[in-house]
């Protein structure tokens, strides 16, 4: 019999067999070490291991002011970036954060406000992605919401207790798009939805 980790689905298929799952690291995510069977297109089964991270599902959200032309985006320090050739270490993304148990939509609407200082209403749900499926397990739920200048009614800037020290931007569309181009603007989740934007053509 296999311990399942908690939160993982294992559905029964007939090509996939696992065998056996044992935790390398539990200290603030949890490792995996994974050892199952897997059917070839030629029919034969073949013995495998895999490492897998769970660090949690998450969701992030493209706040946009359509009126203004502007996307709200925040800029921290993410120390995985830094010690893989991002100099200063800081990031411009979305606002995002993990579930933490709660449902995707809930999640965000509390980010926002935590990261931003923005509130607002049942964002908008546009899909959910596998952002590094090779090893890591999360699922991104991504969302988007159009506020207004009125909806800010905090200062944001995250969670001390947390560590976080969020900057708040507003950038206009186009420059955002620039940013993306040019390499200003590099995280993955934050550039999907950038170009949705341009592609739903939500600025005309």
């Amino acid at each position: 019999m296999v311990d399942i980790p908690k939160g993982w689905k294992l559905p029964e298929n007939d090509v996939i067999r696992v065998e056996d799952i044992e935790c390398l690291s539990d200290n603030w995510y949890h490792l995996y070490r994974v050892t199952f069977d897997l059917k070839r297109q030629n029919g034969e089964w073949q013995r495998q291991q895999r490492e897998a991270y769970e660090r949690g599902n998450g969701a992030g959200i493209l706040l946009y002011n359509r009126d203004a032309g502007t996307v709200i985006l925040t800029r921290q320090f993410r120390l995985p970036t830094f010690v893989n050739g991002n100099e200063t270490g800081m990031l411009i993304e979305v606002p995002a954060g993990l579930l933490d148990d709660r449902d995707p939509a809930s999640a965000v609407i509390a980010e926002v406000e935590e990261e931003t200082g923005y509130k607002i209403g049942k964002p908008q749900k546009l899909f959910d992605l596998f952002m590094s499926p090779g090893s890591v397990t999360e699922r991104l739920h991504l969302f988007m919401a159009e506020v207004k200048s009125e909806h800010r009614e905090g200062i944001g800037g995250g969670l001390h207790e947390e560590g976080e020290d969020i900057h708040v931007l507003e950038i206009p569309i186009k420059d955002a798009i620039a940013m993306v181009a040019d390499g200003r603007i590099r995280d993955a989740k934050t550039v999907i939805l950038l170009q949705h934007a341009m592609l739903a053509k939500l600025f005309g």
